[in-house]
């Protein structure tokens, strides 16, 4: 006796199309989980860091700097702030990060100088690399975390030339 279906002709044909679109979907989808669950290209950075470092200003003068940040990952979206302040400087930046694969874009403002603009740049593997600008001013941002330890690196040709940060999870 022969099953329904099976003497149509291409039958074997649908069935073993049928199979791989079964198993293409599936191996997408462990793909997609997996990548969720290990943080996509912001892992390593969701909670609240501490710690110290130094900023060179524009007028040649290197000061101690401390700082606080946050960090709160929601899948493909990163939302971060970073408040330092020394002796005679202080800064407080945001920014709104989304990512497509590796490459991030979003928008960042520094309340206490009223500068805002974009940014994009690539994260992944616990490091993100990102070109910051807004009228007059543009900067390059660094952050890399391995652990409890991240480094926070900005290079600039504004008022503040450089800035070394390294900061553990508290």
């Amino acid at each position: 006796m022969k099953l329904l279906g099976s003497s149509l002709p291409g039958h074997n044909a649908i069935k073993a199309a049928s199979l791989a679109a079964s198993f293409g979907a599936a191996l997408l989808l462990s793909l997609s989980a997996s990548y969720a669950q290990s943080g996509g290209p912001f892992a390593g950075f969701d909670g609240s860091w501490a710690g110290n470092g130094t900023v060179a200003l524009s007028d040649g003068t290197t000061e101690r700097i401390r700082c606080k940040a946050n960090y709160k990952v929601a899948g493909v979206n990163l939302k971060q702030s970073l408040q330092c302040a020394s002796d005679s400087y202080k800064f407080d930046l945001s920014s709104d990060v989304v990512s497509q694969g590796s490459r991030i874009s979003g928008n960042w403002s520094e309340s206490s100088r009223n500068l805002n603009g974009e940014l994009q740049g690539t994260a992944g593997g616990g490091q993100i690399d990102v070109f910051v600008q807004a009228a007059g001013f543009a900067a390059s941002i660094n952050l890399r975390t391995n652990g409890n330890k991240q480094v926070v690196q900005i290079s600039s040709k504004g008022e503040i030339r450089g800035v070394n940060i390294t900061m553990t999870k508290t």
